[in-house]
C-alpha cells in the first residue's frame, strides 16, 4: 500500500488574494476554517479576481489574534486591521460565477484601502453562516454549502504531480500557483487522479473532478501573467479542451487535520 501524508494546508481568506500556510487548522461545513469567506467585488458586486487584477498578488493577508491583517507589499499605503468577529451589518447581493448570493458589505473606510491598492473601486464583502451556496451536482449526487471559492470547498494537489510539471520546464514554479488548499506526498504523479473516497485523519472526503485550471496560475509573483505553466500542461494535461490539474474534493464530517495525517484511500 502506497503511503501518502498530508504535507502543505493552505487557506485563502479572501478570493484571489494570496495564501497563508498552516500547519493544522479545523475543517468546517463550507471547507477549512476561513478559506475564501471574504471576497472583493467590483461597484456592481460582480466577484473581482486575478484573472482582471493580477496586482491582487501584491495584497498580503494574515490571521493573528481574531484580525485580518492587509499590508501591501509595494504600496505606502499602511496597514489595514479587521476584527474577524465583527460582521458588518450592511446587506449585499453578490455575484460570483452564476451564483447570485447574500453577503454583508464592510465599510467605507475599508473599501478605500483596498481600492487604493489595485486602483479600481471595490469593495470587501463577507459570506455569513446564513447565507447557502450550494456545490452542482452534476458531478457529485449530495449538494455541499460552500463559500466563495470558484466550484467545490476543497482542493487537493499532490507533490509528485508538480514535480512532474517542474521536471519539464526550464523555470519551475511554486505550488502556491495552483492555490490548493491540501497538499501531499507519496506516490505517483496525478495518483489523485484515480481517487474516489479518501480519508484524512479521521475526516471523509471524495473526490469528485478534475481541476481545470485558468490564467491565474500563470501569474508569477511579480504580477506578471506568463505562458507557463499553462503551455506545458497543455501538452499533457488536457481532456476536453480544458487543462487538468489538482482535483475538487468535497467533504463529508467536521474536524480537523493537520500537516503529518495519513491518507487513507478507501
Amino acid at each position: 500500500m502506497t503511503d501518502y501524508k498530508l504535507t502543505q494546508i493552505y487557506i485563502y481568506p479572501v478570493k484571489s488574494l494570496p495564501g497563508i500556510s498552516l500547519h493544522n487548522t479545523n475543517v468546517e461545513e463550507r471547507g477549512l476554517k476561513y478559506d475564501r469567506r471574504w471576497m472583493l467585488v467590483d461597484e456592481l458586486n460582480i466577484f473581482i479576481t486575478q484573472r482582471d487584477f493580477p496586482s491582487l498578488i501584491f495584497i498580503d493577508v494574515k490571521i493573528k489574534n481574531e484580525e485580518l491583517i492587509f499590508t501591501h507589499k509595494t504600496k505606502k499605503i499602511g496597514e489595514l486591521r479587521i476584527s474577524i468577529n465583527d460582521i458588518p451589518e450592511q446587506n449585499v447581493e453578490v455575484n460570483v460565477w452564476e451564483d447570485f448570493c447574500a453577503a454583508k458589505e464592510y465599510s467605507l473606510e475599508v473599501n478605500e484601502w483596498f481600492s487604493e491598492a489595485i486602483e479600481t473601486k471595490c469593495k470587501l464583502v463577507y459570506m455569513p453562516n446564513t447565507t447557502e451556496r450550494k456545490t452542482s451536482t452534476k458531478y457529485f449526487p449530495e449538494s455541499k454549502n460552500y463559500s466563495f471559492a470558484d466550484g467545490y470547498p476543497f482542493l487537493i494537489i499532490g507533490e509528485e504531480s508538480l514535480n512532474l510539471l517542474n521536471s519539464k520546464l526550464s523555470h519551475p514554479v511554486t505550488m502556491n500557483q495552483f492555490r490548493p488548499n491540501l497538499v501531499f506526498s507519496g506516490g505517483k504523479p496525478h495518483d489523485e487522479d484515480n481517487w474516489k473516497n479518501v480519508k484524512i485523519g479521521n475526516l471523509d472526503f471524495t473526490i469528485v473532478k478534475p481541476c481545470a485550471r485558468c490564467v491565474i496560475t500563470t501569474i508569477d509573483q511579480n504580477g506578471k501573467k506568463n505562458k507557463e505553466p499553462l503551455a506545458t500542461l497543455n501538452t499533457y494535461r488536457n481532456k476536453n479542451n480544458k487543462i487538468m490539474f489538482g482535483q475538487n474534493v468535497v467533504g463529508h464530517s467536521k474536524g480537523s487535520v493537520k500537516v503529518g495525517d495519513k491518507i487513507i484511500i478507501e
